[in-house]
């Protein structure tokens, strides 16, 4: 079993039980292999059997390079995909991975985050409406007047100020980071409880990727959010998380708080991915 408790070394009395919880998920594509003019089916194992848990207020970054299975475990824990099988469960209740109550409030209280934000932005709509819509669905917001002042808290809180003009925009006439940041935004609309980021920096350009963590690491403590930090950078993981998950083609090779998993692997992927990527910090002037 491959697992990494990221609850920190307190009581259950004190809120240490795991906001969000993955149990022995596997998830497997089927693939063809085509054997004279019969076909025989096969399976890929893209993730298996990983568990994990999320606490509030702390940051676990799942870490891997393209391929290795993070991005589908994500997605897995955003009902995104469905698993097939193991369980996910809720502040200790499985969810059913289907339409109903208990499905919409587990979509609004674990949201993720793309890699991209401007392929999950409508493009032919502006700013005020991507907000108001998100508003409208995750909040008892009554009238125009109440979701435009809503959409206006929301931009202020990621930082695109003044928010007014950002309203009237189109994703085109955003930055990169802009658009990451109303990302952020829609997804603060829900009220969540658990924010996946899906390598939420890796398209930015560097000047503004430390911008970005730091507005994660601000939500978690702010919002006391349960954030899984997707990544292939262990130099921005031992900066930004409590916790690290090292995935190597579809399992867990090494997890544990970042500061043992990051100054003593014990892993020889993980000491690789360390190799390839050192500590942002030390890079400052």
């Amino acid at each position: 079993m491959s697992t990494i408790d990221t609850a920190p070394q307190r009581s259950e009395q004190q809120g240490d039980c795991p906001v969000l919880e993955g149990r022995h998920l596997v998830k497997e594509y089927p693939v063809g292999a085509r054997t004279g003019l019969l076909r025989r089916q096969q399976t890929m194992r893209a993730v298996d059997d990983v568990s994990i848990r999320l606490t509030s207020g702390r940051v676990t970054a799942l870490v891997g390079q393209s391929g290795s299975g993070k991005s589908t475990l994500g997605r897995m824990l955003a009902r995104l995909i469905p698993a097939t099988s193991g369980q996910i469960l809720l502040e200790g209740r499985e969810v059913p991975a289907k339409e109903g109550s208990d499905h919409r409030r587990y979509v609004g209280d674990v949201q993720l985050t793309l890699q991209d934000p401007f392929a999950s932005l409508n493009p032919l709509r502006r700013i005020s409406y991507t907000l108001g819509r998100a508003v409208r669905i995750h909040q008892d917001a009554r009238g125009q007047q109440a979701v435009h002042q809503r959409s206006l808290e929301l931009l202020e809180r990621v930082g695109l100020v003044p928010a007014e003009k950002y309203l009237d925009r189109f994703p085109h006439e955003l930055s990169g980071g802009e658009r990451q940041r109303v990302s952020f935004a829609r997804a603060l609309a829900a009220s969540p409880k658990v924010l996946i980021a899906d390598e939420p920096v890796s398209m930015l350009d560097v000047t503004i990727r430390r911008e970005m963590l730091d507005l994660i690491d601000s939500l978690r403590r702010d919002e006391a959010l349960a954030v899984l930090y997707i990544t292939h950078d262990l130099g921005s993981a031992r900066r930004y998380s409590d916790d690290v998950m090292v995935m190597h083609r579809g399992r867990v090779v090494e997890s544990g708080p970042s500061g043992s998993v990051i100054d003593d692997p014990q892993d020889e992927y993980t000491r690789r991915l360390l190799a390839a990527a050192p500590d942002p910090a030390a890079r400052r002037s």
